[in-house]
């Protein structure tokens, strides 16, 4: 996990020495510090999805560029076999395999994501996108907050919702959870 964090910092900050983007730029655009952004340059902290799909979307280039490092190929269809997709290890927070990372253009970015439960009942650190997010709960129970509104999701349950509220997921009954997320932007 740790060396793909520090990858992504890399691409991050070659992003921006490419196309002459000052670092406080990004961060203002991601809603961060600059000290905080100038960490995951430098792969110490955790980029997010979430942010990387505002920077990919911001300048142009594929989420998976950041992501993987790889550019997507396909604009007719794209097969993702089961467990193949890419994978990001968020560390302590989501795992997110990329389930549409090759087709060219897409108007949304899916991932089938994972939510690891953790000690003490602690919660996950809230998240926003710039756009709306469906989640579809493959396997496990999921608590999602929005705002302050907690609920709970059960194998086959859903929700949609406006990623700009702050948003954050746990697992319950101690087991991981598992389910679909598309970011629309």
């Amino acid at each position: 996990m740790e060396e793909a964090i520090k990858q992504i910092g890399e691409r991050l900050k070659g992003l921006r020495d490419v196309l002459n983007i000052p670092a406080q730029e990004v961060a203002d655009l991601c809603g961060i510090s600059l000290e905080h952004y100038s960490k995951i340059e430098e792969g110490k902290a955790d980029p997010s999805v979430y942010r990387l799909s505002k920077i990919s979307k911001r300048y142009g280039i594929d989420l998976e560029v950041l992501l993987f490092g790889e550019e997507p190929h396909m604009s007719s269809y794209y097969i993702t076999r089961k467990g193949e997709g890419p994978e990001i290890d968020r560390g302590d927070d989501y795992k997110y395999q990329s389930i549409a990372s090759g087709f060219r253009g897409r108007k949304i970015d899916p991932f089938i994501a994972q939510v690891d439960p953790l000690p003490n009942n602690k919660n996950h650190n809230k998240n926003t996108t710039n756009g709306q997010e469906f989640d579809l709960v493959i396997s496990g129970t999921l608590e999602i907050t929005i705002d302050d509104k907690a609920m709970v999701l059960n194998e086959g349950d859903s929700i949609y919702y406006d990623g700009r509220h702050p948003h954050c997921m746990r697992a319950l009954k101690d087991q991981s959870v598992t389910f679909l997320d598309i970011v629309i932007e």
